[in-house]
């Protein structure tokens, strides 16, 4: 069995002038190169639409996408989870992060 990966290392807030955090994403490269595969999918939708394509073979390529898509926001909604929002649970109850972390499931389900 792997051993687990960490959660995020670092969601802090940005200066005060601005409501932005940031976070130091583990496995960065592997979520940039999944989302740069996911925008040549896309690339390649726009294709078939220009080109006439199949409506079928157009709404199965959609399909992949919002799949894909969906694959890399479960992979960041779990390291929020076992980082920002473990975090924040030991330091202060975590009542925000969890009533954050609903809502974005929320969005996600919908």
């Amino acid at each position: 069995m792997p051993a687990e990966k960490p959660g995020c290392t670092a969601c802090t807030p940005a200066p005060a002038t601005s409501p932005e955090r940031h976070v130091t994403q583990p496995d960065k490269t592997a979520l940039i190169n999944r989302l740069k595969r996911i925008e040549g999918q896309v690339g390649g939708i726009l294709n078939m639409v220009q080109d006439d394509r199949y409506c079928v073979d157009i709404l199965t390529q959609l399909s992949a996408v919002k799949s894909a898509l969906d694959g890399v926001g479960v992979q960041i909604l779990t390291s929020h989870a076992k980082g920002c929002v473990r975090t924040a649970i030991a330091e202060n109850g975590g009542d925000d992060a969890l009533d954050e972390l609903m809502g974005v499931i929320r969005k996600m389900v919908k």
